[in-house]
């Protein structure tokens, strides 16, 4: 493919977090640095998947408003309104992150989430992006549904329109299956959850004449995505609204590389996660990728994108302890290693 001349070549930073290591900036900031190392010039994108750091990629929290925890405790949440739009991260509200201890799966509630959405509505926001992921509930959104209600439809006509970005492509009673162990749901506990899913979806049907089950991503967040359907809110891809908001198409034409990654690269990461989306969109527009992650399970390169980019695991190539202890020098020296091979 032809390129534009220029002295130094380029690669895009587009990495989302190393959830508990680094945030998606500064993974990216480590890019930076190694392609400074190595004579190249850095774009910085950092992305999200509609999970945390959202917010971030949207320019960052100037509000903030109390709600309700996942447990009920009160949490004092960040969220931004920029004009007449308005852009909520619900694990800021009813994350997994804000439990101390073991959280209690059965009853961790949405109720945050919905308090926070009802904040953006009376702050006089016409669109409301709300990001789903790294959730503490699998309550099918019903906290959030039994505070929102009275404000439906969420559609744009009557009131304010609702995108709930989605993390993954997982339908509403699949959720407890997926996701509920890593919540703190032991096999009995996810049995219950699930029939509790099942009794919401009929309910929301009855109710609101929708039927959350045949959407995909209903089921991000423990299903909060399908409650807030429910209500008229739109579902999109994650990685799409957020690709769009920071213009990352855009960062990648003519670049030489594009460099993104993850925390964990496993099964999942295949329904909707950053690296994949950063992957095919990068080959769409004919140019190299790599993936780096902490940790590689069960996925190949193949699987990402066609052409396959580079693929690394950091746990692979400097071991468990480097891997989580110091995990932007790894990143910084897997980078460059790519780079310097790539050539000046």
């Amino acid at each position: 493919r032809s390129r534009r001349a220029h002295v130094s070549r380029r690669v895009v930073a587009a990495p989302d977090k190393f959830r508990g290591t680094a945030t998606a900036g500064e993974v990216a900031a480590a890019v930076a640095a190694a392609a400074r190392e190595a004579g190249w010039h850095c774009t910085e994108v950092p992305m999200s998947d509609g999970g945390e750091g959202m917010l971030a990629c949207f320019g960052g929290a100037n509000r903030s408003t109390v709600v309700s925890g996942p447990l009920g405790a009160p949490v004092r949440a960040g969220w931004r309104l920029d004009g007449r739009r308005a852009v909520v991260e619900m694990a800021t509200a009813s994350g997994l992150a804000l439990v101390a201890g073991t959280n209690d799966a059965i009853a961790a509630s949405t109720r945050g989430s919905g308090e926070l959405i009802a904040a953006a509505v009376a702050a006089g926001a016409h669109e409301i992006v709300v990001g789903v992921g790294g959730s503490a509930t699998t309550d099918g959104g019903a906290g959030a549904v039994e505070v929102l209600e009275h404000y439906a439809p969420f559609d744009g006509h009557a009131g304010p329109r609702l995108i709930v970005a989605v993390d993954v492509s997982t339908r509403f009673t699949d959720a407890a299956r997926l996701f509920s162990r890593q919540k703190g749901a032991d096999d009995g506990q996810l049995e219950a959850l699930t029939e509790r899913l099942v009794r919401t979806a009929a309910r929301y049907r009855d109710r609101f004449g929708v039927d959350v089950t045949d959407l995909d991503g209903s089921g991000a967040a423990g299903g909060l995505a399908g409650g807030l359907a429910a209500l008229g809110a739109r579902l999109r891809p994650g990685f799409e609204v957020v690709a769009a908001a920071v213009g990352l198409a855009e960062a990648i034409q003519d670049a030489d590389l594009v460099v993104t990654g993850e925390g964990r690269l496993d099964a999942s990461s295949l329904l909707g996660k950053t690296p994949v989306g950063v992957a095919r969109l990068a080959a769409s527009s004919d140019v190299p990728a790599a993936v780096l992650a902490g940790e590689v399970d069960g996925v190949s390169s193949s699987q990402l994108s066609d052409p396959p980019p580079l693929l690394a695991s950091l746990r692979g190539r400097f071991g468990r302890e480097a891997a989580l202890g110091d995990t932007l020098a790894c990143v910084r020296i897997l980078v460059r290693e790519w780079l310097d091979d790539l050539g000046p």
